[in-house]
């Protein structure tokens, strides 16, 4: 699901994409400071301000657009039979494993906050899948959230949706098969207008803080201002690195270590809920067997860790665990703060995340998106990314020495390493000519945060695949200049072609949600993945270059 918040040049998305501030969006997203009744100080508002992870809020005033839909009980809801209580309005995928829990814990976080005053307040969620709009779909969701009584999740038919998406001015898509919303909440006076929009960020820490700020928006609405049962700081809760020695409590009562080791480890990210859209019992059940060869074969053994930030009760975990066909023979942690999911990195869930000794991340998959790997293709991508270890980027004599004797066609293209060239045309005739080969375009511009930080990835994959695969980038929507200066300072074997992003479509029919982007092109000549987003690690890249043209 996509995130949009207005950040400088561009709109900050998850897992590190940056796309122009003319997509569409919600009518006049700003970021604002919240009118916050405890704690009221200036000092925290600019606490809040200062919190990257949390959204502090934007002001609205305007009639709240009403609608009838069905709820998870199959029964008729209008947004007009809760005048007089304040509504918590949230867009909510019926199957999604990223934002979306975060979102509705934090509403329930807010109701449990506001006590005997949350008889006045509504939690409501209309469904934003246009693939998954069955009653037994916004309950099913609710039932594995243990929100069946706590809200009504509302769903209808297509059209009905797509009315009610245009009126709040959501934005809903299906980009090659994964479901794209913004993660828009709405709080709505007792008098029917929208009061506050706020759109939740990837942060499993900062639940608990977004649930504080909608039940204190929820009390500053209410008549007498009924007091909030919470005291939580704003500030930006730290991650917990994996460079950090530390322990969970264990599914079993004992303690599991986490962090650097004197040997690499594989973690699993999970939640209970997972199981809504994969199979997740067998799944766990099935890497015991990776476990057993893990210790007979010297790779990396398995930790996995439930997320309990966004579970729905403490015994979700225990009850899901006890409904196992066998007794999971790795350690299961529990991640109560959320503070080691945000310090891995955790996206999605499930997530693989593999660790050096010394605690650097070397590969992560993520398991919702991508499908299982079974136990042969786990191992094989593990053992791959233990072998390249953490390098940075070569240095030019090492790239020259080793892409020494490429075929002519890949010759030409390390020939005008780092230069900027002009247009689509060209690069949409360059890739013609590259026929019989297989082809990585990364869209990038100098404007990009996440494009200048995986630049190196991308100077190393190419130096290492540059005999057997093209390499070619697209600068998007940057200034000639800008891209010149980035380019002098970080170095890649290969040119690039400058480009406005409707010019991008010339070779991606389809478009780009934003940079970076990065395509994969068979030798056929055919586009057979498109990868959204910025890479973190060598070792997720190289896998994705193996298995999408090289046949890895």
């Amino acid at each position: 699901m996509r995130i949009q918040r207005q950040i400088r040049a561009g709109v900050r998305t998850r897992r590190g994409v940056w796309i122009g501030l003319t997509v569409a969006a919600i009518a006049v997203i700003v970021v604002a400071d919240a009118a916050l009744t405890s704690p009221s100080s200036h000092s925290a508002k600019a606490t809040l301000a200062s919190n990257p992870y949390l959204d502090p809020g934007t002001p609205l005033s305007s009639p709240a657009p009403d609608f009838t839909l069905t709820d998870q009980f199959g029964k008729p809801v209008s947004l007009r039979s809760f005048r007089g209580k304040v509504v918590i309005l949230a867009f909510n995928d019926s199957e999604c494993t990223t934002i979306c829990p975060l979102t509705t814990t934090a509403m329930v976080d807010a109701r449990v906050m506001l006590g005997a005053a949350a008889a006045r307040v509504q939690l409501l969620g209309i469904d934003a899948n246009p693939s998954a709009t069955s009653v037994e779909d916004v309950r099913r969701y609710s039932e594995l959230h243990g929100m069946v009584h706590q809200w009504r999740f509302l769903t209808g038919s297509l059209s009905d949706l797509k009315r009610i998406w245009k009126a709040y001015k959501i934005d809903v898509a299906i980009e090659r098969g994964q479901i794209d919303h913004t993660p828009a909440l709405f709080v709505i006076g007792p008098d029917g207008r929208l009061r506050k929009l706020y759109l939740t960020q990837q942060s499993y820490a900062a639940v608990s803080q977004l649930g504080q700020l909608l039940a204190q928006e929820a009390s500053r609405l209410l008549p007498g201002h009924p007091a909030v049962d919470s005291r939580l700081s704003y500030a930006e809760v730290p991650g917990e690195a994996p460079t950090v020695s530390t322990a969970v409590p264990g599914s079993s009562g004992e303690n599991v270590a986490v962090g650097p080791g004197k040997t690499a480890r594989l973690y699993l990210f999970f939640a209970t809920w997972d199981q809504q859209v994969t199979d997740l019992g067998r799944q766990l059940d099935a890497l015991n067997t990776y476990q057993s060869d893990a210790r007979a074969a010297g790779i990396p053994p398995l930790t996995a860790v439930d997320e309990d930030t966004v579970e729905p009760s403490s015994r979700a975990l225990p009850a899901f665990l006890d409904g196992l066909p066998h007794r999971l023979s790795y350690s299961v942690g529990i991640d109560q703060s959320g503070r080691l999911a945000d310090g891995y990195g955790v996206q999605d869930e499930p997530w693989f995340v593999l660790v050096s000794p010394s605690g650097r991340v070397l590969w992560y998959y993520d398991v919702s998106t991508q499908g299982w790997l079974d136990r042969s293709a786990l191992e094989r991508q593990i053992r791959a990314a233990l072998a390249r270890g953490p390098a940075g980027p070569p240095n030019a004599a090492a790239v020259k020495a080793q892409l020494t004797g490429s075929p002519p066609a890949l010759a030409a293209l390390h020939a005008q390493a780092n230069r900027l060239l002009a247009g689509e045309p060209a690069l949409a005739a360059r890739i013609r000519s590259l026929r019989g080969y297989p082809i990585v375009i990364n869209a990038w511009g100098s404007w990009c945060p996440p494009c200048r930080a995986e630049f190196g990835l991308f100077a190393t994959a190419s130096a290492a695949y540059g005999r057997r695969v093209a390499f070619i980038g697209a600068d998007v929507g940057d200034d000639s200049s800008d891209a010149k200066a980035f380019l002098a300072g970080h170095p890649v074997s290969y040119p690039s072609y400058q480009m406005t992003t409707r010019q991008l479509t010339g070779v991606v029919p389809q478009g780009v949600l934003g940079t970076p982007t990065t395509i994969f092109i068979n030798r056929a000549g055919k586009i057979v993945a498109v990868h959204t987003g910025s890479y973190e690690v060598q070792g997720t890249l190289d896998a994705d270059i193996e298995s999408n043209v090289l046949g890895g």
